[in-house]
């Protein structure tokens, strides 16, 4: 993962809507039978262009939910969306799951899975072509997303690396 291209966000700077992925029962057999919990994979995002997920584990639901939006507010990264879509094609990946993200025209709208569709919307991208290969897993799926966004540029971020211009970017 490019660590130079991560920039940090703030959540109390701006509103942020929260989707949740999934919700999976866990259950621990202990000597005495079984104790069941929760954990809640959360999206956060501004559509805006930040986007952040979080992990909650709780003996209840919400409370998974709940730690899952605060965690999820500590992990922000900004994104750059050009006219609804992404700058350009982007492989991300994470454990067993592997996604491919693809700039679409305007209309086309965000064609993609349920995990990858979450964080998708959550960020603003309103016309994407995505692809989810290998592990289904929405823990993997989201985190492969993120990779994938994480690394996206814009021209103005590659000429600005580069020392050029912006028109210099794409003569190339």
């Amino acid at each position: 993962m490019a660590q130079e291209n991560i920039k940090r966000v703030k959540s109390s700077e701006i509103e942020l809507k929260d989707r949740l992925v999934a919700v999976q029962r866990v259950t621990k057999v202990t000597k005495g039978g079984r104790t069941f919990s929760f954990s809640a994979i959360v999206v956060v995002g501004n559509e805006k262009g930040v986007v952040g997920y979080g992990l909650g584990k709780a003996k209840e639901v919400t409370d998974a939910i709940t730690k899952g939006i605060d965690d999820a507010k500590k992990n922000l990264i900004k994104v750059p969306i050009l006219k609804g879509t992404i700058p350009h094609l982007q492989y991300g990946k994470y454990g067993g799951s592997r996604v491919l993200l693809k700039p679409a025209s305007q209309g086309t709208g965000v064609i993609a899975g349920g995990a990858m569709r979450a964080v998708l919307e959550s960020v603003g991208v309103h016309d994407v072509l995505a692809k989810s290969q290998g592990s289904s897993n929405p823990h993997s799926v989201v985190k492969a997303t993120i990779d994938a966004l994480t690394n996206l540029r814009d021209a103005y971020t590659v000429a600005q690396n580069r020392g050029i211009t912006v028109d210099q970017v794409f003569k190339g």
